[in-house]
C-alpha cells in the first residue's frame, strides 16, 4: 500500500489560535491519532519544536550559511505530520479532511516515493 504523510501548515495567525486552545486540541488530536491507529493506517506522527528554535541551513551561495529562526519570509511553517499507509491518494485526503485542526490552517497530501522511485547514483547530485 502507498504511503502518505499529512503534513501540517500554519502561520504565525494559526500557531497563535492553537495556543489559546492548546488542552482542547491536544485532546483532539489524540482521539484522531486513536482512530487512525484503530484503522490501522498510521504508521508515524510528530510535532515539530517553535520555529524561533530552529535553523535553516541555505545552499544557495558557495557555503552552506545557517541562519537562526525565527524566518520573517516564511507565510506558512511546516508543523508536523501524520505518516499513513492507505489504500489510495484519496484515502489519504478523507484522513486528512478529519485532522482536528484551527480555521486558516492547512494539510498538505503528499504520497511518499518508493525507493525505486528515488534516482540513484551519480545523477543524484547536491539536497534533495
Amino acid at each position: 500500500m502507498p504511503k502518505y504523510m499529512l503534513i501540517m501548515r500554519g502561520t504565525d495567525e494559526t500557531n497563535a489560535a492553537l495556543m489559546t486552545s492548546i488542552d482542547e486540541a491536544m485532546a483532539a488530536t489524540g482521539r484522531f491519532i486513536e482512530e487512525m491507529i484503530e484503522a490501522g493506517v498510521l504508521l508515524a506522527a510528530e510535532g515539530l519544536d517553535d520555529p524561533r528554535r530552529g535553523v535553516v541551513v541555505d545552499f544557495s551561495g558557495e557555503a552552506p550559511v545557517v541562519t537562526d529562526g525565527p524566518y520573517g519570509e516564511t507565510r506558512e511553517l511546516f508543523g508536523g505530520y501524520f505518516l499513513l499507509d492507505v489504500g489510495s491518494k484519496q484515502e489519504a485526503v478523507e484522513w486528512a479532511k478529519r485532522v482536528p485542526a484551527v480555521p486558516g490552517s492547512k494539510i498538505e497530501v503528499r504520497r511518499v516515493a518508493e525507493s525505486d522511485e528515488v534516482p540513484q547514483g551519480s545523477e543524484s547530485n547536491g539536497p534533495i
